[in-house]
């Protein structure tokens, strides 16, 4: 299984990464950067496939926004905090969210939906998008490179010590999530007391 999945990286390594850039992030970018580490990839190669894959993705997401505005207020029922943040980041913030949106756990889907909902113009999203991209492959692509070795070492204790890992690996995510949905509400309850008090000013008036 182990040989299998190594010869699958190696021939079709950068097709992979697209696919999974797409769908997924840096865990895929991650295994890019090890995969430069040891030699089986091309450093210049990995970012641009790495970084258009996400590119593809969120310009997907963008679209879905902007043309499928039915189903898009159908998930905001399901995930009303997440497309709420995604808002208030947008409009506290303006583009360099595009940036950092790379970045936040639960709102990568959340806020090119949410900016394709918006007038914002889509060929100005789709340049501040692509170098967006490039950015967040490089950074991170670059990072697992210089820590290649630690990566490994990481891997190789997990396989043998999987009954440490697999509890670990679910503890960070877990308190990962838990720390973004406190920020969620947080910041939600925030614009919940600040509209209240201006329609106490309004009343007050």
């Amino acid at each position: 299984m182990e040989q299998f999945l190594i010869h699958a990286l190696t021939e079709y390594g950068y097709i992979i990464l697209f696919i999974w850039s797409i769908f997924e992030g840096e865990l895929g970018l991650v295994m890019a950067g090890t995969l430069v580490h040891t030699g089986h990839m091309n450093m210049p190669a990995a970012i641009f496939v790495a970084g258009l894959g996400g590119f593809v993705g969120d310009q997907i997401y963008f679209y879905i926004g902007r043309y499928n505005k039915k189903w898009i207020h159908k998930q905001l029922r399901k995930h009303r905090r997440k497309f709420a943040l995604a808002h208030l980041l947008l409009k506290k913030y303006g583009w360099p969210v595009i940036f950092i949106q790379r970045y936040l756990y639960g709102l990568r889907t959340a806020i090119p939906m949410s900016i394709g909902l918006t007038r914002y113009d889509a060929k100005k999203f789709a340049i501040i998008n692509f170098i967006s991209a490039q950015v967040w492959a490089a950074i991170t692509i670059v990072l697992a490179y210089i820590f290649g070795e630690q990566i490994l070492g990481l891997l190789e204790y997990a396989k043998h010590h999987w009954y440490i890992a697999l509890p670990a690996a679910a503890l960070i995510l877990g308190s990962i999530a838990y720390l973004f949905n406190r920020m969620e509400e947080n910041i939600i309850l925030k614009r919940k007391i600040r509209h209240a008090n201006r329609n106490l000013s309004k009343t007050a008036k």
